[in-house]
């Protein structure tokens, strides 16, 4: 892909000089704006996108107003470094409302629109392609592969669900995403096709007369029957994706019922020392369960969060199962603040000084090769544009046991559903359960029984969620959808 000088006329006027000192920016090397065919190639197993340039464009959000601009990128956005961004401003590839940002000290007000151009680097992704379940001429409803996230989001813009498809389907379609799942997160999406069926899929969401069902894959025993939890959720770091139990969060309510239990096999729980290098011994001793999730109401990381609160995180979770962040009880029944600065520096080191350290890295069906390959920092850096550049990400880090298996209209107008993935089923040598019973079904779970649902009136939908640490957002007109996972 050929790169060019802007032209003169692609440059900002500078701002009078008797009101701001103003140095002109230097000449910006662009490609065209959302190059076309996208860039994309496979290696290694992976879907990875040629770097290139691109302007994002973000209203102020709110939780932006009255911050200085510089604060706000420092703190929100977790790719760069502080000193690239001010070095952004300064240079003029950060611009305010079309024009120079005067300071780095500028405050963002309402209503404002932030432009950023830099030279984009984005992480590699899955090749495995989207699973398509069904498809007429209203919606599809896909089989999303962990790893992906579906908006544009962060340091992924190709390497996302609406424009893998778009590129799929030719440029002038729009894919409408009715609900979202977690990037980690695999299982069933709608995609509408149109507005209308987008606006009546994502209706029938928000009014909880579609019922869903999640699989997850979680460390040690989990307990028998109709487990409800229903602890209050609050964001902690949009930056770092960090949330946690706390009394003053969102109300949020879970249903989970064990389906299967694996324990470890005795000749192999051998080594007692947590630390050991090849760090088999504490996932080994515990076994782990397979768990069907029936999330009631729909916050951000609901299943995730409430799991780690349990006692039973979804063991290879980056952030919920990872010992070098919230230590050997992995923060079971944690519901205080007082040590939330310390998880978030140790969290803010995963991906750069360290590697995330997840119970399930440590499995015994991941050989040396891909328990010491990770996405990292390489401390080599870009020739265009000096980003600090990222290694390959490993297999383990394209996602987490959590699949969205199964959503259905309670009136029984459709009912969608995928098998069990294959790290659901039972390991070699052990017998256990390869598909959904009813007795097992948490769909089936009699709601007014464990006294969750009034017979008489529903409440209302779940709250509607942002992707959190989203720094542009391409859609034209927004799609109210459902979080998940």
């Amino acid at each position: 892909m050929a790169l060019v000088a802007s032209s003169p006329t692609d440059k900002y006027p500078p701002l009078p000089d008797d009101k701001f000192p103003f140095k002109e920016p230097p000449p910006v090397v662009i490609t065209p704006c959302n190059p076309w065919p996208p860039p994309y190639y496979l290696e290694d197993n992976l879907r990875k996108v040629e770097p290139y340039h691109y302007t994002y464009n973000t209203y102020c959000k709110q939780r932006w107003r009255g911050r200085e601009i510089l604060d706000i990128f420092a703190s929100e956005f977790r790719d760069r470094p502080a000193e690239y961004y001010e070095k952004a401003i300064v240079e003029g590839r950060v611009v305010l409302n079309g024009k120079p940002v005067p300071s780095t000290k500028t405050v963002v007000k309402n209503g404002d629109v932030i432009s950023h151009t830099l030279h984009r680097h984005e992480p590699p992704s899955t090749a495995q392609p989207i699973g398509i379940v069904h498809e007429d001429d209203d919606l599809i409803v896909i089989n999303k592969p962990a790893g992906l996230p579906v908006h544009p989001a962060g340091r992924y813009n190709f390497n996302s669900i609406i424009e893998i498809m778009r590129a799929d389907r030719g440029y002038g379609w729009n894919p409408l995403p009715c609900n979202r799942l977690d990037r980690l997160t695999s299982g069933i999406m709608f995609i509408g096709k149109h507005r209308q069926a987008a606006e009546d899929m994502s209706a029938q969401i928000r009014g909880r007369t579609v019922k869903k069902e999640y699989i997850t894959r979680v460390v040690g025993e989990f307990p028998e029957g109709e487990i409800v939890c229903e602890q209050p959720i609050l964001q902690i770091s949009p930056k770092l994706g960090l949330n946690r139990v706390r009394a003053n969060g969102k109300e949020a309510r879970t249903v989970f019922k064990r389906m299967a239990y694996y324990p470890p096999k005795e000749d192999r729980a051998t080594v007692q020392n947590t630390d050991h290098p090849e760090g088999m011994a504490w996932k080994r001793m515990r076994g782990y369960s397979i768990v069907r999730c029936f999330p009631i109401t729909g916050r951000t990381h609901q299943l995730r969060v409430h799991l780690q609160y349990l006692g039973h995180p979804i063991s290879n979770d980056p952030i919920y199962a990872n010992q070098r962040v919230f230590g050997p009880s992995l923060g079971k029944g944690h519901s205080e603040e007082e040590n939330d600065e310390d998880i978030m520096t140790r969290l803010g080191r995963m991906g750069k000084e360290d590697v995330a350290d997840a119970v399930a890295y440590h499995d015994e069906m991941v050989d040396l090769y891909n328990k010491r390959k990770a996405e990292k920092m390489t401390g080599e850096t870009c020739k265009i544009c000096d980003t600090p550049l990222y290694s390959d990400p490993g297999v383990h880090e394209l996602g987490i046991y959590l699949h969205a298996r199964r959503y259905r209209c309670e009136e029984g107008k459709w009912d969608y559903e995928t098998g069990l993935p294959e790290w659901a089923l039972p390991p070699p040598g052990y017998e256990g359960a390869t598909e959904a019973t009813a007795e097992s079904d948490p769909l089936a779970v009699d709601l007014r029984k464990l006294g969750l649902e009034d017979e008489e009136s529903k409440e209302p939908g779940p709250d509607l969620v942002s992707n959190g640490t989203v720094t542009g957002d391409t859609a034209s007109e927004p799609i109210a959808v459902a979080a998940a996972g």
